[in-house]
């Protein structure tokens, strides 16, 4: 699109400052709308200029000094971020190394004058002949993310059905961007985040500016999308005008080819690089870009294609005494981007031309009068070895002598009108300085405004915040509440649970399932089972079944019991306990005083289901029955031996010393 006339369809907006610094206290400006005919003047402040541009959105934004805008790069990359979409900031003097605004007015015939109204309408009228560099902070590639709009959390429903909506809703939205890029034929990668119900994020990243995207930033309950352009790494300078200026050229030939365009000043305008065009290709590329003065390789004697290409354009050319090393390649476009070392090559070899023109470039833009071309006269001079004087003589004769024969002399004046010229100077001094004055008045009220309404608000917030705390207090106290109700509803839920737990397992032994005791049923006997003959394990069985008397209790491995154990085994006071492996002697003993039946757990019919264990009655009753036959013996047999060890004491206690008589 022609920036031209773009600007002039539109309108561009030249900006000086008038009064204050950015970087200080309520800076104003100086502005002029100009549209190619019509212009517009006033002077405002820095909020209300950020208010005009978002309200008229001007094609462009122009001043000698963008730091005039912004105090430091950070802020300008604000401001560029919050620029309208189709608006350009552009600096009429220049990139990195700006020339005087007064020197770029008259090399373009544009008028100038040091007020800053003047100024701002020299860069508004500049920027509309194309002249400048636009600044930029962002690339042509834009990031467009659809989103959850809200937090995944309890949002009424249960908290799966919430999600599920919330990710379907993303995943429909994701859906329809996609295809509103499609149809606009854009394009595009896309990173789609997979999560419960459809999609938590997708992230298109678009080859377009947000301007030109078929979509736009939206939040609307479940679901929002952002919009926002990529980052550069720093900040970028490039001209508004492509094939007005002379340029110098620098070529890296081969496989793949390297071009880099370099304007007069210095300044890297353009850098690409290319593996399938020929020379043509090249050479148009280049045509759309500038004319060029010189074309630089970066070795020596100068190859072929690259002399081809000067040779087409009639310019001189430039090699180095020696091939460039790969170090000063690099410190020299160290302040440059490039995507590969072709394109490196090819801008070291245009800056380093540029530095050995750099002051035959400065003399003989001295030398130049205001109205000539200075790339017309440079090209000359440099490409066409002709001297400075000669090619503006030929130039300025090519004019016509029309405007030397013009006087600049004017009769005299007479003593009233040299004193009408001093009072309407008088005059337009005091009506300045009073504009200023009203623009300060203007100022400091809106700085009262301001802080008037920011009292206002850091009221609101205070009593925002009161009530916040009262509501939090409530909260919290209602917390408390619930929680003891909480607390005493989990006390007896455990309760209920025991009691249900208990129920289950009365419930599994009416409903088992076994096919040799189906019909008998009621013959079956719950067995709670131990894993271990330990204190730990008979707690975690008491605590999981509950441990009451006349029940029946398995012992996995009844090994290693000691006393205190066998007592707290005792304490339950089982009806019969069935043991897997050996008892230690001190468990048997306390079990037989306490007149726990103890029997081998093979004596018994054992069917588990799930975590319980059932046994058949008439087994159960028959191991207690014979364990109660053999308690007996087992006692009469004690019995027996402690009558024989009383007999036993008895006689020793009572036998008559050896060679006493016997009595009778």
């Amino acid at each position: 699109m022609n920036t031209r006339a773009s600007a002039l369809d539109a309108v561009v907006f030249g900006v000086d400052i008038q009064s204050g610094d950015v970087r200080g206290d309520a800076p104003s400006y100086a502005v002029v709308a100009f549209d190619g005919e019509q212009i517009d003047r006033d002077v405002v402040s820095f909020r209300k200029l950020r208010r005009l541009i978002d309200r008229e959105e001007p094609a462009i934004v122009a001043t000698d000094n963008t730091y005039e805008l912004a105090a430091d790069k950070d802020a300008l990359v604000r401001l560029l971020r919050e620029l309208p979409a189709g608006t350009k900031l552009v600096q009429v003097t220049g990139a990195q190394r700006p020339e005087p605004l007064s020197r770029v007015a008259s090399r373009h015939g544009v008028p100038y004058g040091k007020k800053p109204m003047k100024e701002a309408e020299a860069a508004a009228r500049l920027a509309a002949a194309n002249v400048g560099q636009e600044v930029r902070a962002f690339s042509d590639t834009t990031t467009v993310k659809v989103a959850r709009g809200r937090s995944t959390g309890n949002g009424g429903w249960s908290e799966d059905r919430y999600t599920r909506r919330i990710h379907g809703a993303v995943k429909t939205t994701a859906r329809d961007v996609e295809s509103d890029l499609r149809d606009a034929g854009l394009d595009f990668e896309v990173d789609r985040t997979e999560k419960y119900g459809g999609l938590s994020r997708a992230v298109f990243t678009v080859e377009s500016r947000p301007d030109e995207l078929p979509v736009s930033r939206m939040r609307s309950g479940d679901v929002r999308i952002e919009i926002e352009r990529e980052r550069r790494d720093g900040i970028e300078y490039q001209p508004l005008a492509k094939r007005r200026d002379h340029v110098l050229v620098g070529i890296d030939p081969g496989t793949t080819t390297g071009i880099a365009i370099v304007g007069l000043g210095g300044t890297v305008l353009d850098v690409s690089s290319t593996r399938t065009g020929d020379t043509a290709d090249v050479i148009e590329w280049i045509i759309e870009r500038g004319r060029p003065i010189v074309v630089a390789a970066d070795v020596t004697p100068i190859p072929e294609t690259v002399e081809k290409i000067r040779r087409s354009f009639d310019a001189a050319a430039w090699t180095p005494e020696r091939d460039l090393p790969i170090d000063r390649k690099q410190h020299r476009t160290r302040e440059n981007s490039y995507d590969n070392d072709h394109e490196r090559d090819a801008m070291a070899a245009a800056l380093f031309a540029f530095d050995d023109h750099e002051d035959q470039f400065e003399r003989i833009a001295q030398k130049i009068p205001a109205r000539l071309d200075r790339g017309a006269v440079t090209a000359r001079v440099v490409a066409g070895e002709e001297s400075v004087e000669t090619v503006v003589a030929d130039l300025t004769d090519d004019e016509g002598s029309s405007d030397t024969d013009t006087t600049d002399e004017s009769p005299e004046r007479s003593p009233e009108e040299k004193e009408i010229k001093r009072l309407n100077e008088r005059i337009e001094r005091l009506e300045s300085h009073i504009e200023t004055l009203e623009e300060t008045i203007d100022s400091k009220d809106e700085r009262i405004a301001e802080y008037e309404r920011e009292l206002s608000d850091a009221r609101r917030a205070e009593r925002r915040k009161a009530r916040k705390n009262e509501a939090v207090t409530r909260l919290e106290r209602k917390t408390e509440q619930h929680q003891q109700t909480i607390e005493r509803q989990s006390e007896e839920i455990d309760t209920l649970d025991s009691k249900l737990e208990r129920l289950k397992e009365l419930w599994k032994i009416d409903h088992s399932n076994f096919a040799d005791v189906s019909e008998e049923k009621q013959g079956l006997v719950p067995v709670k089972t131990v894993d271990q003959f330990t204190m730990r394990a008979i707690e975690r069985a008491d605590e999981q079944y509950g441990l009451i008397p006349d029940d029946v209790i398995l012992l996995r491995d009844a090994s290693g019991a000691g006393k205190s154990t066998a007592q707290r085994l005792a304490d339950c006071e089982p009806r019969l306990v069935l043991r897997q492996g050996g008892l230690s002697d001190v468990a048997d003993e306390v079990l037989f005083d306490h007149d726990i039946p103890i029997a081998p757990a093979e004596v018994v019919t054992i069917q588990e289901i799930d975590e319980l264990a059932v046994a058949r009655e008439r087994e159960i009753s028959a191991a207690v029955d014979e364990w109660h036959e053999r308690a007996r013996d087992r006692r009469r047999s004690q019995k027996s031996e402690l009558v024989d060890k009383l007999i036993s004491e008895h006689r020793a206690n009572h036998e008559p010393e050896r060679g006493e008589p016997t009595s009778g």
